[in-house]
């Protein structure tokens, strides 16, 4: 069952191997082997590419679950006797500032060491959506004040404004704080267009009656900051992952907007892994 979702993951037989740690002929003989005893075909196959058919997606949910489900038992049973194992996924937004990630894990991989963990990075909707599919444990989400994740458990670990990120060669680079209507004029880089890292920006302009123009649109902070320190665009970032450089500077805006970071998680029958995982990142919350 494990081999079928992970060619269902991957669409692809090789991959799917690799990352099973078996050889591809005997992850496609398992997989025939499930097949003929289902007497249904899970995969169409072809020279070029590799589907699911209407057989194995409907397959796909309750596989998952089973094998989820073996997994936390033999977590659970592991447990009784004070080793926790297992595997642990934690989502991650690239511009984490709440927490001490790499601290966490340190901490947390010295009283349980039997346990895998997975980071996985993307934007908060992406994330928040992995968490409702059961593909990631839990993880750190950015999101604007008026955005609460939607039937996730919470805490909130922070809230910071953004800064306006400015070339030390702009005219604006001499102020020492800024407001959003001397900002509205200048050409902005930002994350795409309905995105969590975006939306926030868009709010606090459109709630002050503003409209700006953002010119070019970036997939990460290093980049953004790179398209700044080249004189193209200012931006607006946490103050918290920025760095000092020769190229730029930050200014405080007086009403700009505001991020709030989350741990968030599923609370769907978690297994002593993740429900360990998770008191670890909420006991350094508490503490910061």
């Amino acid at each position: 069952m494990r081999y079928v979702l992970a060619v269902a993951e991957t669409l692809n037989f090789t991959r799917a191997a690799q990352r099973c740690h078996v050889a591809q002929s005997a992850l496609s003989h398992q997989i025939r082997n499930v097949e003929r005893e289902l007497g249904v075909s899970l995969f169409a196959r072809t020279s070029r590419r590799v589907e699911l058919t209407p057989a194995g997606l409907a397959f796909l949910p309750a596989a998952r679950a089973c094998l989820e489900a073996a997994d936390r038992a033999m977590a659970d049973a592991i447990a009784t006797t004070g080793e926790i194992s297992g595997t642990v996924t934690l989502g991650l937004i690239p511009t984490v500032t709440a927490l001490d990630i790499p601290s966490c894990l340190q901490r947390f991989h010295l009283t349980h060491p039997a346990v895998r963990i997975i980071l996985r990075s993307g934007g908060s909707d992406e994330l928040a959506s992995a968490l409702h599919r059961g593909i990631v444990d839990m993880a750190i989400l950015g999101l604007a004040e008026s955005v609460v994740p939607h039937k996730l458990k919470t805490l909130e670990l922070s809230r910071e404004k953004l800064v306006a990120v400015i070339p030390v060669e702009h005219h604006l680079a001499a102020h020492k704080e800024l407001t959003l209507k001397e900002l509205a004029a200048e050409t902005f880089v930002d994350f795409p267009e309905e995105t969590p890292g975006r939306i926030q920006s868009d709010l606090a302009f459109s709630a002050a009656g503003l409209v700006r123009e953002v010119m070019f649109e970036v997939m990460s902070t290093e980049f953004a900051l790179s398209l700044v320190s080249h004189g193209l665009a200012v931006a607006l970032l946490p103050s918290g992952c920025l760095t000092t450089d020769l190229h730029w500077t930050t200014i405080p805006v007086s009403d700009g907007p505001t991020r709030v970071q989350y741990l968030a998680w599923n609370d769907f029958n978690p297994t002593a892994a993740a429900h360990s995982l998770l008191n670890e990142l909420r006991a350094s919350a508490a503490t910061k």
